[in-house]
């Protein structure tokens, strides 16, 4: 029932046409709609079945991005105008592959709900939110106390290219405390996306999340309706009052897909190519992440950054950091010796903290800190051989520590915070028992 009542909205009395006058540039100009549509509906070349996207309207043309090759149109050809798309999830969406339109990629009937939501819903009202929640289990020692996560924060994932970032976002969907899992795929690789939902999720990770893709080959257009489409599956569960964990794929492929899409309306490129509404566009995507309103769950969200060369300052991740609750940085360097999760800890840091561990708990994460800080000042001269034994005892004590430290972070945790700590707690330890 909910599919037909969705599909019985979807229905117009009237139906609006318009007409091809000139195809140049890779956008095509349609007259005759001008009266009828907005920024943002959809249009579909109708002799040749090729959709695209109102990017600007002036005159008597309407400029529309085709979101496939636009061979086969030509001059006069029949232009109908479709709208603005609307998404209407349900439960039956748990457990599936879709693409940015909802429409299901794993070859199985998918139903939809009887509300359909807007792609570009606001953020909730800052004074309605509630305060970040309490700590949440990972099913990771590392993320269990050194980086906390706390239900309702939006934390950054840092990484460049084959350092482990899939695996690590992967293990999130499995382990972190969560009704639903929301995880948007944004131009992946297509022959990994079905590696990425048997093998790496597996048939756990996928019993409560819904997957939404959009390939590398798809258009600029899909690349950036597939977050889009994740966080606006994310607020309907939300607003059911269920606690939703939300994963994205990265929203450096998202700024990509708006970078052209941008230049192709005539917006002007900025930052290292980067037109100035990219800024506005990541923001408003977080904001609507985060504690939801009173009465409703909240969305735990992370998002993975691309950085190519390490380079924390490229504008996406600079534009990330001042707006989330804090970063994980993953380091190609300790990919490269064999521990995983390769994550820097003392590059990374969760804004939960002090607030989510208790007096003795952050008394532990402060010595480990700095025990890790300690042994990094001085790596190099460790490693030489130039290191003396005795000459500074905080020294000593983050040399024996080290490796003790260095392999429970990797480690994994089958009964929660209390159990992480307790191994932390031993590893520390290790410096009485030297």
């Amino acid at each position: 029932m909910e599919s037909i009542a969705a599909r019985i909205a979807r229905l117009r009395p009237t139906r609006h046409f318009g007409t091809v006058t000139e195809i140049r540039g890779g956008l095509v100009r349609v007259s005759g709609l001008n009266t009828h549509a907005s920024i943002g509906d959809r249009i579909c070349f109708s002799s040749t079945g090729i959709y695209g996207e109102i990017l600007s309207l002036g005159g008597q043309l309407a400029e529309v991005l085709p979101e496939s090759r636009p061979e086969g149109l030509s001059i006069g050809v029949e232009a109908e105008l479709i709208f603005a798309p609307r998404l209407a999830p349900c439960d039956a969406w748990i457990g599936r592959v879709i693409d940015p339109f909802g429409q299901p990629l794993d070859g199985r009937p998918l139903l939809s709900g009887a509300t359909q939501r807007r792609y570009d819903a606001p953020a909730p009202d800052a004074i309605t939110r509630k305060r970040l929640g309490p700590r949440l289990d990972t099913g990771m020692v590392l993320f269990d106390t050194l980086l906390p996560v706390v239900r309702g924060q939006r934390l950054g994932l840092f990484a460049g290219s084959g350092v482990g970032k899939s695996t690590l976002l992967a293990k999130f969907a499995r382990g972190i405390e969560a009704e639903v899992a929301v995880i948007a795929l944004v131009g992946e690789r297509g022959r990994e996306l079905r590696e990425f939902v048997e093998s790496v999720l597996g048939p756990e990770g996928m019993a409560r999340s819904v997957v939404i893709a959009a390939t590398s080959d798809q258009s600029p257009l899909l690349r950036r309706r597939c977050l889009w489409a994740a966080m606006t599956v994310a607020e309907h569960f939300r607003d059911q009052n269920r606690q939703v964990l939300f994963l994205a794929d990265s929203i450096t492929r998202f700024a990509e897909a708006h970078r052209e899409i941008a230049l192709c309306a005539g917006e002007g490129a900025s930052d290292r190519g980067f037109p100035p509404s990219t800024a506005h566009l990541i923001m408003s995507l977080v904001e609507r992440a985060g504690p939801g309103p009173e009465g409703s769950g909240d969305i735990t969200a992370i998002f993975s950054v691309l950085v190519a060369g390490a380079d924390m300052d490229e504008p996406v991740a600079d534009i990330l950091r001042g707006v989330l609750d804090g970063h994980v940085v993953l380091d190609r360097s300790i990919a490269e010796r064999g521990r995983f999760p390769a994550v820097d800890v003392l590059r990374s840091v969760s804004r939960a903290l002090p607030q989510a561990a208790n007096a003795e708990e952050n008394r532990l994460i402060s010595q480990a800190r700095k025990a890790l800080g300690a042994y990094a000042e001085s790596e190099l001269m460790i490693k030489a051989g130039l290191y003396a034994a005795g000459s500074d005892p905080d020294l000593d004590a983050a040399v024996r520590l080290f490796p003790a430290l260095d392999a429970v972070v990797t480690e994994n945790s089958k009964d929660g915070c209390v159990d992480s700590f307790r191994k932390l707690a031993a590893a520390m330890n290790q410096q009485r028992s030297i």
